[in-house]
């Protein structure tokens, strides 16, 4: 699905917006279409109530703003192994097989799900600031390994309009901020 359809954009939006657009489309439908066939215009809304349902699951079980802000808290005060530790751990309970990689290499672990690889590299999770050098370090490590994704977790910092772009460009994803967070809180 495209990020940037009205279903996702449902999906990231507040639950009651998808239910309060089954509301107007089902009024609108009953008010205008003739009496045959309203109900097949209210049942049209079925696709907003279904996303809206999702919507509501998602964010009932989702961190807390509190948790996540705590999440940022530890994040910041994590040495590299506790780190490494807590973010293997959350990827086993995401059904990924994780292989940890030799220190110094572009990537530091491999993810492995239903055939698919992921490597990814947080080993300058604390930088001030990302470049766009080890962004084409991981690209070329997932070239090597014929990886199509790759994950660069940041902790802080920022990364600058070129390594925006290469990410974009390269089928790199960047993880941060409450992403981050939430990652390790599962």
């Amino acid at each position: 699905m495209s990020p940037n359809s009205l279903f996702a954009v449902l999906l990231r939006s507040p639950w009651w917006i998808s239910f309060a657009l089954v509301g107007a489309f089902s009024l609108a439908a009953v008010a205008l279409l003739p009496r045959d066939y309203a109900l097949a215009g209210v049942l049209g809304t079925f696709p907003f109530f279904a996303v809206g349902c999702v919507a509501a699951w998602r964010q009932w079980h989702a961190p807390s703003a509190a948790r996540i802000n705590a999440q940022h808290a530890q994040l910041q005060a994590m040495p590299w192994r506790t780190l490494a530790d807590a973010l293997e751990a959350a990827w086993v309970a995401q059904g990924y097989q994780v292989e940890r990689l030799a220190p110094g290499g572009a990537a530091d672990f491999v993810l492995t799900r239903g055939g698919q690889i992921q490597l990814a590299s947080a080993r300058r999770w604390k930088a001030a600031h990302h470049g766009v050098e080890p962004l084409r370090e991981l690209h070329a490590a997932m070239q090597k390994r014929e990886s199509p994704a790759g994950l660069y977790l940041l902790g802080q910092g920022e990364l600058t309009d070129n390594a925006r772009l290469f990410a974009r460009d390269h089928g790199l994803t960047i993880v941060q901020g409450d992403a981050l967070a939430q990652l390790l809180l599962h």
